[in-house]
């Protein structure tokens, strides 16, 4: 169960906020201030945190500050009375995945904190520099771990790049690291002490995602209770990454073109145009040029995004890196979970190089996270390996398969069921998109195939 740090010197909004999580299937742990928080956080490991801004003691900025110090990965956002443009950029620019501002719908706290955890992307932690590793950017703040020859020559194009004004298209299957090369190219640009905001265009639902985007005025549709900054706001002077560009409905591309167009938004509700100057980097998992030929994606929109296309190997691709991510992933894991592991067995090593690496990089972390927790020796052995069924499918006799149609179902519903129904987990284990699966589950329920609702 997903745990959420609450961090708010009010007593009333502490037990509010409790209390509408855990009815939406949320553990939570709540705080009376930031230095209450910042004790909680150095013990102890969240999923998300949600603290006020102005609290006695200790801030939300500082907080937020702490948070990403020590879990970047982990969303955080702000809640303020306070709201101004500058508040909301100073709090993406540290790194919040998004704010409310007071007085707010709980209706839409549960779905701010639903949209951030489905964002939640595996990173790379810091790491020492060594001859067999290209890094992210000079700091080591982010570094991917490669010694690929193809990869090194993305990771120098983007830095190459990286100080042009001109809009980005990365390509890749799930897993590769898509996003880690949009903070590269963030971080080597002339915008890289401004904002960088992601949004997962198929996690957040179509009628949704504009209002995400562009914001919306109070009042301009049910549930519009307060004023909303859209993201592209938020990401004023900096770069904004649409991720999973590809699941974006035509009606949305139609008003991102404009955007693009015109460098200028529109909120829903609002008035007048709002001028904006935003990098945009987007990234996809499909072939948006065949999309285009089916009619699925704009000419004009694909030709917009596409002026720098950047096409990421997947690890099928750069197996021989396969080695050095294992050790990387294997000392990320024993310092997290405090073990005593110095290595993997070469048994072991061949059989993550037999793989066929599906979901990428991603796959990889997942199944040495697994393995690390598993290991009762000082080495990773074959045993500690829990593979996905699609490797060796053929051989579960628990799951038997007569068709190609049913193995695709059959996989779908016993990755569901072994990430706890959560389908953004599920979508990422399997390598697609969150959309993907909704529809392969919306078929499934109209042909009979679920019994209860999944």
């Amino acid at each position: 169960m997903k745990n959420i740090l609450i961090v708010d010197d009010e007593e009333g909004m502490r037990i509010a906020l409790s209390e509408a999580l855990s009815r939406a299937g949320f553990e939570t742990t709540c705080c009376l201030d930031g230095m209450d928080a910042v004790s909680r956080i150095k013990s102890g490991r969240f999923s998300m945190v949600i603290t006020d801004v102005k609290m006695p003691r200790m801030d939300g900025i500082d907080v937020l500050r702490e948070v990403k110090k020590r879990s970047p990965e982990t969303p955080v956002v702000m809640i303020t009375a306070y709201g101004t443009v500058d508040n909301a950029v100073e709090a993406m620019k540290e790194g919040a995945c998004d704010y409310l501002l007071k007085p707010f719908s709980f209706e839409n706290v549960v779905e701010i904190v639903k949209s951030g955890l489905s964002q939640v992307n595996y990173s790379f932690e810091k790491q020492k520099k060594n001859p067999n590793s290209s890094s992210g950017n000079g700091s080591g703040k982010r570094e991917i771990v490669t010694n690929d020859k193809d990869m090194i020559k993305v990771l120098n194009m983007a830095r190459e790049i990286a100080q042009s004004s001109s809009t980005i298209l990365i390509s890749g299957e799930s897993g590769t690291g898509k996003e880690l090369i949009a903070h590269l190219i963030h971080e080597n640009s002339q915008r890289r002490e401004k904002p960088f905001v992601a949004v997962n265009c198929a996690a957040i639902p179509d009628n949704l995602l504009e209002s995400e985007l562009f914001g919306h005025e109070k009042g301009s549709f049910t549930g519009a209770t307060f004023r909303k900054l859209g993201k592209f706001e938020l990401a004023q002077e900096g770069t904004i990454l649409l991720d999973e560009i590809g699941e974006m409905s035509m009606t949305l591309q139609a008003k991102l073109l404009r955007v693009l167009q015109e460098f200028e938004i529109d909120r829903i509700g609002g008035k007048e145009p709002v001028p904006i100057d935003v990098r945009v980097i987007s990234t996809t998992n499909i072939d948006l040029r065949k999309a285009v030929n089916e009619n699925k994606f704009r000419e004009d929109l694909f030709y917009r995004l596409n002026v720098i296309p950047i096409k990421v190997p997947s690890l099928s691709e750069r197996k021989s890196d396969i080695e050095l991510l294992v050790k990387h992933f294997i000392k990320i894991n024993t310092e997290k979970n405090n073990k005593d592991i110095k290595g993997i067995s070469r048994e072991a090593l061949d059989l993550l190089n037999s793989m066929k690496w599906r979901g990428n990089v991603r796959e990889l972390q997942n199944i040495i996270e697994r393995a690390v927790l598993l290991c009762k020796g000082d080495k990773i052995k074959p045993d500690n390996i829990l593979t996905e069924e699609n490797y060796e499918i053929e051989k579960d006799a628990e799951f038997p398969v007569t068709t190609i149609e049913d193995m695709e179902r059959r996989l779908i519903m016993k990755t569901l069921n072994e990430k706890s129904g959560n389908r953004t987990h599920a979508a990422n284990a399997l390598g697609i998109s969150i959309r993907t699966l909704r529809n392969k589950l919306k078929e499934y329920k109209e042909r009979n195939f679920l019994t209860e609702n999944v």
